[in-house]
This record gives C-alpha cells, sequence and structure tokens, in this order.
C-alpha cells in the first residue's frame, strides 16, 4: 500500500506541477515579463512547488529526514540529473539567463544551507532569514532583467483557463505530496532504511520530475538557457522558500543519518557547474560527466542504507 501511495503521489505532482507551470508561465508572459524572470522566477517557483508542499507535509507529519533530504536531494537532482540530461540533449550556453551570476547564489545558498543545518537545527529565525534573503532575490531579478525584451503572450490562454491550470495544479499538488510523504515514511521504516535516505532519493527525484519535464523540453527546443535558468532558479527556491517556510512553520531538527558527504554534494554540485559556466558553456561530455557522478552517489547512498 505504501508503495502504492508513493507511486500516486509522484503521478500527481508530476500532473499538477505541470499544470501550474503551464499556467504560471501563461500569467508571466500576459503580464509581459521577460525570458529570463520566467526561467529563473516563475518556473524556478513554480517547479519548486512539489518539493515545498512535500517538506512542509513531511515537516508537519514528524519526518524531518524527509523534509531537509528532499531539498538537499533535489538540489543535486537538478545540477547533476537534470541538467546533465539537457547538457547531453543541447550544450547549455553560460550566458543565457545571468548563468554565473545565479550560479555564485546557489553556491552561496548551498553553503548557508550547511551552516545552518550543522547547527544542530532549522528554527524559526533561520527560517525567517532565508525567507528575507529570499525577497531580496526576487527583487534583484526583477530589477536586473527588467529592461529586457519580454516574451510574447501565449495564444489562446485566456484568465480562465490560466486560474484553472494554476489552481487546478496547485490542489493536485497538495494531494500528490501528502500521498508522497506518506508512503515514503511507511517505507523507510518497513525496510529500516533512514527517512533522510529517502528524502534524498526517492522523495528528491520524484519531486524533482517538473524540472525535468520542463528542462527537457527546453533543451529540446533550443532554449538551452531556460532551462539553466531553471534549473538555477529552482536550487535558489529550494533553499530559501522551501526550507525558509518550512521552518517558519515547524522548526525543523537536523534529521538523524544526515552526514557532511550529502552536505558537501549540495556546495560542490553548485561549486562544479559554477567552474564549467565560467568556460562559456556546458556541453555534451560535461553533461555525460554530470550523470556518472550523480549515478555515483546514488550508489554512495545505496551502500550506506544497506
Amino acid at each position: 500500500m505504501d508503495s502504492v501511495m508513493v507511486a500516486a503521489g509522484l503521478a500527481l505532482l508530476l500532473g499538477g506541477g505541470e499544470g501550474l507551470v503551464r499556467g504560471s508561465v501563461a500569467l508571466a508572459t500576459r503580464m509581459r515579463l521577460p525570458m529570463a524572470v520566467v526561467g529563473a522566477v516563475v518556473l524556478g517557483f513554480g517547479t519548486s512547488m512539489p518539493e515545498m508542499l512535500t517538506s512542509v507535509s513531511a515537516a508537519l507529519a514528524g519526518a524531518p529526514g524527509i523534509a531537509i533530504g528532499n531539498v538537499l536531494g533535489s538540489n543535486i537532482a537538478n545540477i547533476l540529473l537534470i541538467l546533465g540530461v539537457a547538457a547531453v540533449i543541447a550544450p547549455v550556453p553560460a550566458g543565457s539567463a545571468g548563468g554565473e551570476d545565479r550560479a555564485w547564489l546557489a553556491v552561496a545558498t548551498a553553503m548557508g544551507l550547511a551552516v545552518i543545518v550543522i547547527g544542530a537545527s532549522v528554527g524559526r529565525g533561520e527560517g525567517a532569514l532565508l525567507l528575507a534573503a529570499l525577497a531580496v532575490y526576487i527583487w534583484r531579478q526583477l530589477a536586473r532583467d527588467s529592461a529586457m525584451e519580454p516574451v510574447p503572450e501565449i495564444p489562446g490562454m485566456g484568465a480562465a483557463k490560466i486560474a484553472l491550470y494554476v489552481l487546478g495544479g496547485l490542489a493536485t499538488l497538495i494531494a500528490g505530496a501528502w500521498l508522497l510523504v506518506e508512503g515514503a515514511t511507511g517505507i523507510a521504516r518497513a525496510l529500516g532504511i533512514s527517512e533522510t535516505v529517502i528524502g534524498l532519493t526517492v522523495v528528491a527525484v520524484g519531486t524533482s520530475l517538473p524540472e525535468l519535464a520542463t528542462s527537457v523540453i527546453a533543451a529540446r527546443r533550443g532554449e538551452a538557457g531556460l532551462a539553466l535558468g531553471n534549473i538555477l532558479g529552482s536550487n535558489v527556491f529550494n533553499i530559501l522558500a522551501i526550507l525558509g517556510l518550512t521552518a517558519v512553520i515547524v522548526p525543523i531538527p537536523a534529521p538523524p543519518g544526515l552526514s557532511a558527504v550529502d552536505l558537501g554534494a549540495v556546495a560542490a554540485a553548485a561549486a562544479l557547474l559554477l567552474a564549467l559556466l565560467a568556460t562559456g558553456r556546458i556541453g555534451r561530455g560535461a553533461g555525460a560527466g554530470f550523470l556518472v557522478l550523480y549515478a555515483g552517489y546514488m550508489g554512495w547512498l545505496a551502500l550506506g542504507a544497506a
């Protein structure tokens, strides 16, 4: 039954995330927002909603390992798995979507998260600090990108249809997040596996499916820069918005099973991306290397859980 709940939750998260992203992008284009804002802010926030609702649900259910593991695992998967797949499909130019600048921020937020979690818990004060940093990030992105050319309005997407996509997607996400957390927690307890490992793997990859779908579609359409903006924006939102909001609602104790390797992997993945962006682009070879590194990290988690 737990496996059925996980499968159903993942399906609902994928469907709800797709609906929310479509509605959010359509709303943004109706408001004549630049593509960089759509990629880094609108898509970054929209595709992070599964992670947000899952982490909040996990924290309220008393499963801090899933709450924090979901954020950490999603950030690792976003860079090594999802951006790796997108780069294999089409090389990603560094200059698009302000990639290097946002990568620096992704590294800084990852290291900041490590410092906070090492402190034994993420309390309401730390959560409020993360949300304040999020407000500054959004303001900076809107101010910097406001002079860019806006994207054309998507035809055939009226206000009523946008509302249906956004509200329907959000409702579906809420249901999917509850099912996923309940099922994943049950599996972890039945198998004697740490909730943190479940959060870093099954839950993290599952809640990252909207980013995967969005980035692959963008890469296949020749919009690799949109894929990069989506990944970097999502990683920043995962830490600042998701962990911040979750901690404000309910303080999150440092979960058992969370190691320095897991925290270091988040910062290392972001730092590696930053180094590659400095070369001008992320080619297919680098994308394949990302996938190899992600497979190695999953293997390490599997050995630790065995």
